[in-house]
């Protein structure tokens, strides 16, 4: 697509990253599918191709590429038709990470972000549980101060690479909720626990799509974590994760503008070929129409993540922009992977096709990083109740950075 945000150099980047799929994923993903999680030396690859880094410092070993070849690179992700391979990629080099290389201590960063993005250490972020998801309000998994260590107790479920991790950065509740505080959101910190230490056990967990993720549920008994292992700050975890909330939002929406894609070139691939009556199916008005109007919709939702991201580099803190990205684009990959199945008919609905295994793994765009129900909430929130000190602080901050 035509961008005002993208140059050459993005292009170029663009073919890169699309050639090192074509020969180090693709010819591979299906047996990831079938193993529910990537090999070391596929995470090794993706390191050494500069891939797990793009938005990281080159003094953590990264490349602080601008954060249009992170966009570039998700939707290339998110066009190999693979959800479970793109959901933990894009975890590991944009979630779990981002708090290490934003927050964390320089012995921190060196012991784990420099191997993570070499692609060495394998990174998964554990903040859901049973009965809190977007509400961190409602976090129990506790962390008690002993001496020089904390004292973790509790569980995660639906951790993306839980099973497969070499370290997690968990969010748990290090102070009691200040109940003076409407959503009790205080008292939440972020430490790292590695995989194989005593009293944390692991749990895969059997989805309905996106197979190669590694997905587990985490059980913490009075496993013993170094005081050092914190984050930033004590009880400062809400406010990270509310930051880098921003960040998954987006990265979400890329992934899904790139799978998106991917189910209208199957789609394309497969009613230009398809003899029907007198002519191929794209010969009938009915699935022109269609095709059309899915291509204008993807055009746009494309075109509003890429403003999207945009705000975000100008401004971290852009929770509409981001909110309504992820809301937009991950809302239309599932219709557009629907009138895909539908368009294609029963080879299309064979559990080994292309477009079944897309399919099913869309709707987890629209659960996963904050649900679709969420994103409207918050939303409406930033439309009606907070519109006028939203537009206080534009403002402020324009008059700042003129």
């Amino acid at each position: 697509m035509r961008s005002v945000h993208l140059t050459e150099a993005h292009h170029q980047f663009r073919a890169q990253v699309r050639g090192f799929l074509d020969e180090h994923m693709l010819p591979f993903a299906e047996a990831w599918e079938l193993e529910r999680g990537m090999p070391r030396r596929a995470w090794k690859q993706f390191g050494d191709h500069g891939l797990l880094g793009l938005a990281h410092a080159t003094e953590h070993g990264g490349s602080a590429r601008d954060i249009f070849h992170s966009i570039v690179f998700l939707e290339e992700l998110g066009r190999t038709g693979y959800a479970g391979v793109r959901a933990s990629v894009s975890l590991h080099a944009y979630m779990a990470t981002h708090y290490l290389a934003r927050h964390a201590t320089a012995d921190l960063r060196a012991k784990y972000l420099g191997p993570s993005i070499r692609g060495e250490k394998i990174a998964a972020l554990a903040i859901t549980e049973r009965d809190a998801g977007s509400d961190l309000s409602r976090l129990a998994t506790t962390a008690v101060r002993d001496g020089d260590d904390y004292i973790v107790t509790g569980g995660k479920v639906f951790i993306t690479n839980g099973a497969n991790a070499d370290y997690y950065v968990v969010a748990v509740r290090t102070a009691t909720p200040d109940p003076q505080v409407r959503r009790a959101n205080t008292g939440v910190s972020l430490l790292i626990i590695d995989a194989r230490v005593p009293g944390v056990t692991i749990q895969r967990q059997e989805k309905l799509g996106w197979h190669a993720a590694a997905t587990a549920e985490l059980r913490f008994e009075q496993v013993r974590v170094p005081a050092d292992r914190l984050i930033g700050r004590e009880n400062s975890g809400f406010m990270y994760l509310m930051r880098g909330f921003q960040l998954e939002r987006l990265v979400a929406a890329a992934l899904a503008v790139g799978g998106a894609e991917r189910s209208l070139d199957t789609t394309l691939a497969h009613v230009t070929s398809r003899q029907a009556f007198d002519g191929k199916l794209s010969s009938l008005q009915a699935i022109r129409h269609r095709l059309a109007d899915l291509t204008t919709e993807l055009a746009g939702a494309r075109a509003f993540t890429y403003h999207a991201a945009w705000c975000y580099a100008e401004d971290e803190l852009s929770v509409t922009e981001c909110s309504m990205a992820k809301l937009l684009s991950t809302e239309l990959a599932c219709r557009i992977a629907d009138a895909s199945l539908q368009l294609q008919g029963a080879r299309g609905y064979l559990a080994d096709s292309d477009i079944a295994r897309i399919y099913r793994d869309a709707r987890a765009g629209t659960m996963a990083g904050g649900a679709t129900e969420v994103m409207r909430d918050i939303i409406a929130q930033q439309l009606i109740d907070l519109g006028p000190a939203r537009e206080g602080q534009h403002q402020a901050r324009s008059s700042a950075k003129a």
